[in-house]
């Protein structure tokens, strides 16, 4: 059964609701034989841009969880990358269930196949060749490490599991088809440490400085240390707000008579 995500929407990307999430595809992430690395690269890329990542789902290769999985993504309006299973053996079943969850068959993509040709000779026969087999209305991502191509298809953009080729990709769809989404302002995240407390007793003080200033998220994460618990209070969006609100914070915390010190 397919579970639908929030935003449900169809086309193309609007500038009034969207956001970025990634599908790291592949049964050996789950497994522990390789490790994701995508991730992390990826709210860095974004972070440079202004702009944060909203959601991250891990998939193996079981084509009808992907299937399902990607069917719900593709029913919101977010800007999604994929990475992995667009390989022509038979685990990679990634460009398979992207046509299935759009609804649209696979075709022989011609400008993937001249690539595929160009690179390969008749050495892309009969197996290489069915990289280039994509869903209908697809387009080309492109490649610069080895020219073998990603695709795009609905906002989502398919990308191979190996990160020398998939992160240029990806910086690369960024700054071709959303640098209007680039964030102008600065952004910033400023945080304490305030301890001996229970997140309960900071939770009027985070309702007031969210309120404060609407366009900075207030957050807090406990941990437990060997003298007790401690709470990071911080906050993060605009830098010049952030400036404010973390002050503000350092004064409800003072005024509730808990001990802080900036977070490094």
């Amino acid at each position: 059964m397919c579970i639908a995500m929030q935003n449900e929407s169809h086309g193309t990307v609007s500038d009034a609701a969207h956001g970025f999430g990634a599908l790291i595809i592949g049964d050996e992430i789950l497994r522990g034989k390789r490790r994701d690395r995508h991730m992390a690269r990826l709210i860095e890329v974004l972070a440079a841009r202004g702009l944060a990542l909203a959601w991250c789902h891990y998939v193996g290769d079981d084509p009808e969880r992907l299937t399902c999985t990607l069917k719900a993504s593709f029913a919101t309006n977010d800007i999604v990358f994929s990475f992995g299973g667009i390989g022509a053996t038979p685990d990679d079943v990634t460009r398979q269930c992207a046509a299935a969850a759009a609804g649209v068959p696979l075709v022989r993509h011609p400008e993937a196949l001249a690539i595929l040709l160009e690179k390969f000779g008749d050495e892309a026969y009969p197996k290489r060749v069915l990289m280039a087999d994509l869903p209908a209305g697809a387009e080309i991502v492109p490649n610069p490490f080895n020219r073998i191509p990603g695709f795009s298809l609905r906002h989502h953009y398919f990308l191979p599991g190996f990160p020398e080729m998939a992160w240029p990709m990806m910086e690369w769809v960024l700054d071709t088809k959303y640098r209007h989404l680039f964030h102008p302002e600065p952004q910033a995240d400023g945080s304490l440490l305030v301890d001996d407390v229970p997140e309960s007793r900071l939770i009027d003080l985070m309702q007031e400085v969210g309120a404060k200033y609407p366009r900075v998220k207030v957050y807090s994460l406990p941990s437990f240390t060997p003298e007790g618990q401690r709470v990071e209070l911080g906050v993060r969006g605009p830098a010049e707000e952030v400036a404010q609100a973390i002050e503000a914070l350092r004064r409800g915390v003072d005024a509730l008579g808990f001990r802080w010190k900036n977070a490094p």
